[in-house]
């Protein structure tokens, strides 16, 4: 026995080996660091967990007819960590070819089974392992289906062919099964896991460096100061040597690292970077010698480039933002993805950068009041709370980076827009999922919207600042905490909303002044003054015993 475990032992080593060289490819680390897998993600990873399977077969050492291998490392880490589509696949493949490479011995209809079995078997534990327990499922994993082949040795030998042969066998072949295969699935888990807490770790640092960077040059924008501090910023966190963003003709700010490098020209004259405006895809030089005359409008040592766009709203295309760099390696994929994310940010911050240009525009002029208090210090918290989860939780972080995003592109496309009931509520939403990340469960928002009149039309950015301040001035103001209610009816041919507060309440003073002036309630008055323009009649605010109830009228 002590022989046989030695090696089978030693040939665990090719299956610890297969599966380590395996998650070296770049295509394979994509696949198991998504989330949710497509069907050729899916068939990608049944093939090669059925091929570890199999190689765990024929790496076996024969004993009485029986095989002694690792097969069942495939099936177990297939389903825990892949899911039960691909656990089961693996498993009925396994299964299949371990009957028909060995027909008479008299294990395989036990072994056969009992690989289809645990492809069922191991992949109910796929939502229950994480990070931190994968390899303790994994090794019982390992102990389950190895069980379940020794009864059924046993069984099938007691019915089929020698009760004493199949005693023997599973005598000598238990230990040896149960410990290769446990510990080998642990150790593939191991170092799968492994890779996906790198590559994590990776998003990390990428989405921290950004918000670094968004955090350093947010200022830039909002004073809207040169952006030529912009391209000093973005230069020393890429270690890039030249930085220049440009609108569709010319360039607009640049930055360069030393005196070696200087641009000639202040018109777009490069085919590549006219090639990036027309298309709106990024193009990266610097591949092949003939790229070269590319860089010939900057004087220095050019060897690669980046060549992102920059956006105003979704799709039209408003200019490029550039990077230079002295070597002529391929640029990573890290930096490629970090510069994807800064052109999306800049575009943002561009977009951020011209919203007086978009108050001036609108009819009312208490909407460019509202507009001006909602960005720059919600946006700046935003950051701050983005930045708190980048280290310990960066599925948090990209959560809430896609709510503020969300938020901030609601603000700037639908400032005179009439919208859906449930688009505003979307957005409404999308503050809420941003301000429960900073302040936890003090915030609890309840809605209660009838089906009928979802899709109402109101004007944008009602209910949104309604809740803010009930939450600010409400239901934040004091320790516990609070709910803010979100309702609605239908009324006549419109419909009634009403956003009610259990918080510390309003006083009557503001509730007497909403029809002067509120210092402190900007908000509120906007649009009590909006909806009285357009329905006549504007909010209907009451005093509770305790918080607030604000009600108006839409039709």
């Amino acid at each position: 026995m002590f022989e046989l475990t030695s090696r089978i032992l030693n040939n665990l080593g090719y299956i610890i080996a297969l599966a380590f060289f395996f998650t070296k490819f770049k295509s394979a680390q994509d696949i198991f660091t998504k989330k949710i897998y497509n069907k050729k993600d899916i068939i990608l990873l049944s093939i090669f967990f059925s091929f570890l399977s199999i190689i765990g077969t024929y790496t076996g050492i024969e004993y009485k007819g029986a095989i002694v291998n690792t097969r069942n490392i495939g099936v177990a880490v297939a389903g825990i960590i892949a899911g039960p589509q691909v656990g089961i696949i693996t498993g009925i493949v396994a299964g299949f070819h371990r009957f028909f490479v060995d027909i008479h011995s008299p294990t395989t209809v036990a072994c056969s089974i009992a690989s289809i079995v645990g492809g069922f078997v191991t992949s109910g534990f796929y939502q229950k392992t994480n990070e931190k327990n994968c390899y303790i499922y994994g090794f019982f994993s390992g102990f389950i289906i190895e069980n379940i082949s020794m009864f059924l040795i046993l069984v099938t030998g007691y019915y089929f062919y020698s009760f004493e042969v199949a005693k023997d066998i599973v005598k000598t072949i238990y230990l040896p099964m149960i410990l290769a295969n446990a510990l080998g699935v642990s150790i593939v888990l191991i170092i799968i896991e492994d890779l996906i807490s790198e590559k994590e770790r990776s998003a990390g640092k990428q989405a921290k460096l950004a918000l670094e960077i968004a955090n350093k040059s947010l200022p830039f924008f909002r004073k809207g100061e040169s952006l030529n501090e912009v391209c000093k910023i973005i230069l020393e966190s890429l270690e890039a040597k030249v930085v220049v963003i440009t609108d569709t003709e010319y360039i607009i700010a640049s930055h360069v690292i030393s005196n070696e490098y200087t641009l000639d020209h202040c018109k777009i004259k490069s085919n590549a970077t006219k090639q990036v405006l027309n298309s709106g895809e990024l193009v990266i030089l610097g591949k092949e010698e003939s790229e070269v005359s590319s860089f010939q409008c900057i004087n220095g040592n050019i060897k690669s480039c980046i060549i992102l766009p920059l956006f105003q709203g979704e799709k039209k295309i408003c200019g490029t933002l550039k990077l230079y760099f002295d070597t002529s390696k391929l640029i990573t994929s890290r930096k490629k993805y970090l510069a994807e994310g800064l052109s999306m940010l800049i575009s943002t911050q561009l977009e951020l950068s011209n919203i007086e240009n978009l108050k001036a525009m609108a009819k009312d002029a208490e909407l460019r009041a509202l507009q001006t208090q909602i960005n720059p210090h919600f946006l700046f918290n935003a950051l701050h709370t983005i930045s708190s989860f980048v280290r310990i939780n960066p599925d948090k972080s990209r959560e809430i980076i896609l709510n503020l995003s969300t938020y901030l592109r609601y603000n700037l496309e639908n400032t005179s827009k009439h919208l859906p009931l449930i688009k505003e509520l979307e957005q409404v939403k999308a503050y809420i999922n941003i301000e429960k990340a900073r302040f936890g469960d003090k915030i609890n928002v309840e809605y209660d919207i009838p089906s009928e009149i979802e899709n109402i039309e109101l004007p944008s950015l009602i209910i949104q600042p309604l809740v803010e301040n009930s939450v600010k001035h409400g239901i934040l103001k004091q320790r516990e905490g609070g709910t803010v209610l979100i309702s609605g009816k239908q009324y006549g041919k419109g419909a009634i909303i009403t956003i009610e507060d259990n918080g510390v309440g309003i006083s009557e003073q503001t509730i007497a002044d909403i029809d002067t002036k509120i210092d402190k309630s900007i908000g509120l008055k906007n649009v009590h003054n909006r909806l009285k323009l357009l329905y006549g009649k504007g909010l209907v605010i009451e005093k509770l015993n305790q918080g607030t109830k604000i009600s108006f009228y839409i039709e």
